[in-house]
């Protein structure tokens, strides 16, 4: 599906949806997102769409890794997209928050890095009718994007036409919570597929939303990450440094100023 390595033995497939997995690295067998089971989040709740819509495996890595990553509460996540639309959407996730963690009293941030594809990783500050910011980060394979903890998210296929994967980095208590999102029948801007199959974001009427602005990946080199290595890599050779994955009140200064 891609060129680009995550730095580890894994390869995200489109037909079927799911991954293959090296000698030495561990993951579950995928669970598929169903069209039925996002169609709560969706513009058009009763489209037509591919399904499975995406392929999602919690708790990958390389094996002489697992134990660490574990004693840290850290856990990298694999997704994998099918082609394709959600009636004038683009495929995508249904958005989520994290539930705040018993052990860090934060509800956590997550770090994206595409591997396939272009994606535009949605965010806002609060699933709440005024959302606060609202940001649609254009990213592709090997760009990282952070979402700070407490804050709605989701991604969004940035092209219809190809099938779309990418990594995720987050706190092992990161359960996902769907119900104030599905209660608003997603975030706050849908993406909608124009005619000549450009983007174009459209409010959602269950929130007062702000303006959406939309760019590149920021610079995230405050919080430790350079543009030289995989993700997987980077953290794994530095688990310290990036300890804040899974204990956020260690950049607390960071979170502040904030800017994707």
């Amino acid at each position: 599906m891609s060129n680009f390595h995550p730095g580890f033995a894994i390869s995200p497939t489109s037909d079927p949806l799911g991954f293959l997995y090296g000698a030495d690295t561990f993951g579950p067998v995928p669970e598929m997102r169903s069209l039925a089971a996002i169609r709560g989040s969706l513009r058009e709740p009763n489209c037509d769409g591919p399904d499975p819509v995406y392929a999602i495996a919690m708790d990958v890595g390389r094996r002489a890794d697992e134990t660490e990553l574990r004693q840290r509460m850290m856990l990298f996540g694999a997704v994998s997209y099918a082609a394709g639309r959600l009636g004038s959407e683009p495929v995508r996730s249904q958005g989520h928050v994290h539930k705040i963690s018993s052990h860090s009293g934060w509800s956590p941030p997550e770090v994206y890095e595409v591997w396939a594809g272009h994606a535009f990783i949605y965010m806002q500050e609060r699933v709440a009718d005024d959302p606060g910011r609202c940001f649609a980060i254009h990213a592709g394979p090997g760009d990282i994007v952070i979402v700070p903890p407490g804050w709605a998210h989701g991604t969004i296929s940035a092209d219809v036409d190809h099938p779309v994967a990418f990594g995720a980095l987050c706190d092992r208590e990161y359960r996902f919570l769907y119900d104030e999102v599905r209660k608003r029948q997603g975030l706050a801007w849908y993406a909608r597929i124009e005619t000549d199959g450009t983007i174009r974001w459209e409010r959602n009427p269950k929130y007062q939303a702000p303006e959406i602005e939309i760019h590149e990946p920021g610079n995230y080199s405050g919080f430790g990450f350079d543009d030289e290595q995989p993700l997987y890599s980077q953290v794994v050779s530095n688990l310290d440094r990036f300890q804040w994955i899974s204990n956020p009140g260690l950049a607390a200064h960071l979170w502040r100023q904030f800017q994707p």
